[in-house]
């Protein structure tokens, strides 16, 4: 758990439990982790930017300490970032890494004036359709999760989705880790949800008024910067930040003042 922080827990809309730390103090800042990943994934970060901002890190709904209700639809995952940010008093700044990015742009339309800021770190879309992952991923992982083994659904999503070299696949695949990418594989139906045909959502962008900082380090990922550049350009008040040498698992000293920066003013 973060340093200092509280482990405390809001009602969403449909009833379901969401926990998130609370930490820090200052701006609100609403954190929102990728896939296949809690809110502990966010910890490094919500412990720099606790420094001038209050964090609340939460889990997803069915991950880590939050609770679940079925059936899902990603208007279920707006509605646990406005149950949180109505705990902080709101509004609040929002910001989202990976298909978490998605998400939280999602929220940041459908939320309004209730999002301060946005900020999102590499949103895995793409501009070229032909680099996208299967339009078939939600059906690809329900069917190995409705046949009871969900640590198929956590490796197609590394070896067809992320598009891990198989070496990489296989050693992720007997660390300890990968335990934990199993018990939460189920999740990974939402975020191919979240991120609809993996393409640049230009047109949504547009109608998202919310000043919007969309950073980028392109280390693992060469496509990222394009993306990002993209999407930033779409949003009626978007700016494009690059990270020299940063990847998709950017380092909290490197972001966290980016962060504090932008959502401090």
């Amino acid at each position: 758990m973060t340093q200092n922080a509280t482990l405390e827990h809001v009602t969403s809309k449909d009833g379901t439990t969401i926990a998130y730390d609370k930490t820090g103090r200052g701006p609100a800042v609403v954190f929102v982790s990728g896939g296949s990943a809690d809110r502990m994934s966010n910890a490094g970060l919500a412990s720099v930017l606790s420094a001038t901002n209050t964090v609340y890190n939460f889990d997803r709904r069915g991950r880590g300490d939050s609770g679940d209700t079925l059936p899902f639809a990603v208007e279920r995952e707006i509605e646990d970032i406005a149950a949180v940010i109505q705990t902080t008093g709101g509004p609040a700044g929002l910001y989202g890494i990976s298909s978490g990015a998605a998400l939280a742009l999602h929220a940041a339309g459908a939320l309004g004036s209730q999002v301060r800021k946005l900020a999102l770190y590499e949103p895995p879309y793409f501009v070229n359709p032909e680099f996208r992952p299967p339009l078939d991923t939600v059906e690809q992982y329900e069917k190995r999760l409705n046949a009871g083994h969900p640590e198929e659904a956590a490796e197609y999503f590394m070896a067809e989705v992320v598009r891990m070299p198989p070496d990489f696949v296989a050693w992720a695949k007997s660390q300890p880790f990968f335990a934990g990418q199993v018990k939460i594989a189920h999740t990974l139906v939402y975020d191919a949800k979240a991120m609809g045909d993996y393409l640049v959502p230009t047109e949504e962008a547009k109608g998202v008024q919310t000043p919007t900082l969309v950073i980028a380090g392109g280390a693992d990922f060469p496509f990222m910067p394009e993306t990002a550049q993209a999407l930033a350009a779409a949003l009626p008040n978007g700016e494009y930040r690059h990270l020299e040498g940063q990847g998709h698992n950017v380092d909290p000293a490197v972001l966290g003042p980016v962060l504090a920066e932008f959502f401090g003013n």
